[in-house]
């Protein structure tokens, strides 16, 4: 047993001479030491030596054990550096390669003008209210003096909720005026920026899906010269200090009187150019003192209070500041076009 004992030892450092890479050299291990192992079956016939013989074999047995378990770990180790310096050499990073151009993102030009409107009647004291995109056809229609079978509805061509005619996609932002004034937590001075719906075909003026800003300020002894005031201000901050504007007679079912506001175009100051078509005047938005009516089915006094309210089209706004012809530019997700801003 003693020249077994020698034999594996042998032959095993031999073979570990040759071992290249760590498979073989767990597979050689599970050979000699492993549970069906050659040194293994050896031991298990120590129980056959003698009283004498026994202490003998196995402290010549765990020398063997010791010395082919030290050459593996050794060998294990070697390989186990020289394959992290292969995956080292293999993953090493070129730093003179140029690297890739990382495209940072800006601002949506539609995201600029209503971020810089809210900041401007947020700075004159307004506050930003919402409400929901489908709406009941009350808030969206009788609650705005716009009763059944008003020519209005026909104008704005609502997209109702396919078999609840009571519910459609909100055509303005309008409810949410309702919507605050039914709460009577005067006085009332807010901005109501959204998506609104219509059906509209797409082309370069009109879209079914696009934006609305409507404001709303109910307070004793509010007067058409308080709506006047406001909106200048707002003009002359959205477009420059010198900018002017008037007010044309209009109709609106929820306000009286009413009008539509133009603001002096801003590229030609007046003069007349391709942007406000030699008119030197651009259509802002349209505005009112609230119909009494609309303040009554709020459970409003319109002998109490007054109030004023307005609305314009967000993208028609960034349209006209920022010069552009054609709405679909707005979401056709463009890079080439969004760069310019």
């Amino acid at each position: 047993m003693k020249e077994k004992l020698t034999q594996i030892q042998d032959m095993t450092l031999e073979k570990l001479a040759s071992i290249s890479n760590l498979k073989e050299l767990e597979e050689l291990r599970v050979a000699i030491l492993g549970k069906k192992g050659e040194l293994t079956q050896i031991l298990k016939g120590m129980g056959g030596l003698s009283k004498e013989e026994r202490p003998i074999v196995g402290q010549l047995a765990n020398e063997v054990r010791n010395a082919i378990e030290s050459k593996i770990d050794s060998i294990k180790n070697e390989l186990l550096a020289k394959e992290e310096e292969e995956q080292l050499k293999n993953e090493k990073i070129d730093v003179t390669i140029p690297a890739r151009r990382k495209n940072l993102g800006s601002r949506h030009p539609m995201t600029k003008v209503i971020d810089e409107i809210k900041s401007i009647f947020i700075g004159m004291g307004y506050e930003v209210a919402e409400g929901p995109e489908v709406e009941t056809a009350y808030y969206n229609f009788e609650a705005l003096n716009i009763p059944k079978n008003h020519p209005a509805r026909d104008e704005q061509d609502t997209f109702y909720v396919d078999g609840l005619l009571d519910f459609v996609l909100r055509t303005q932002t309008s409810p949410v005026q309702v919507r605050v004034m039914e709460k009577k937590d005067m006085p009332i001075k807010i901005i109501a920026p959204g998506r609104v719906y219509r059906s509209d075909e797409v082309d370069a003026t009109h879209s079914p899906v696009f934006h609305q800003l409507e404001g709303l300020v109910i307070d004793k002894n509010i007067t058409m010269g308080d709506l006047k005031g406001a909106l200048s201000v707002f003009a002359k901050e959205l477009f420059g200090e010198d900018t002017k504007v008037r007010f044309r007679p209009h109709h609106f079912p929820f306000t009286e009187p009413s009008a539509e506001m133009d603001a002096s175009c801003f590229a030609c100051g007046g003069k007349g150019c391709r942007v406000c078509k030699n008119s030197g005047w651009i259509e802002v938005l349209g505005c009112g003192m609230v119909h009494p009516k609309v303040l009554e089915m709020a459970g409003i006094d319109p002998k109490e209070y007054s109030g004023f309210a307005f609305g314009m089209g967000l993208e028609r706004v960034t349209m006209q500041k920022y010069a552009i012809t054609d709405l679909r530019l707005l979401f056709e997700n463009d890079v080439k076009f969004l760069e310019q801003f």
